[in-house]
């Protein structure tokens, strides 16, 4: 009986340490994404990174409205939305996408031509 308690046990302990790993992985993930520089400010080094579930809301509705692509930099508050998430295209063009606090999409703007996409 006491053999099948410690088998148990010892189960528990690395599903236990799974997990904990898996979350300090996802969190340096999402962290990552809103920073090149591993300051934790947006891609412009001004802002705060989006992360948790506000960034995977407002990624995938960035990626939609850009016609795909990946998330290369997100910014909490700028002055353009509450959210702006940074979409790479697979042709390499990057696009800003700019949402309300109720993840609406303000605008989509192309880095340096300035008009909507």
């Amino acid at each position: 009986m006491m053999r099948g308690m410690n088998s148990r046990l010892k189960k528990l302990i690395l599903a236990g340490g799974a997990v904990a790993a898996l979350g300090v992985g996802g969190t340096a993930l999402a962290g990552g994404i809103g920073s090149d520089d591993g300051t934790g400010k947006g891609d412009d080094g001004e802002g705060t990174a989006i992360t948790g579930s506000q960034l995977d809301k407002a990624s995938k509705i960035a990626i939609d409205q850009v016609g795909g692509g990946r998330v290369t930099g997100s910014e909490l508050q700028d002055e353009e939305g509450y959210y702006e998430i940074e979409v790479t295209k697979d042709d390499g063009s990057q696009v800003d996408v700019h949402l309300d606090s109720h993840y609406n999409v303000l605008n989509a703007k192309g880095d340096g031509s300035g008009g909507d996409n």
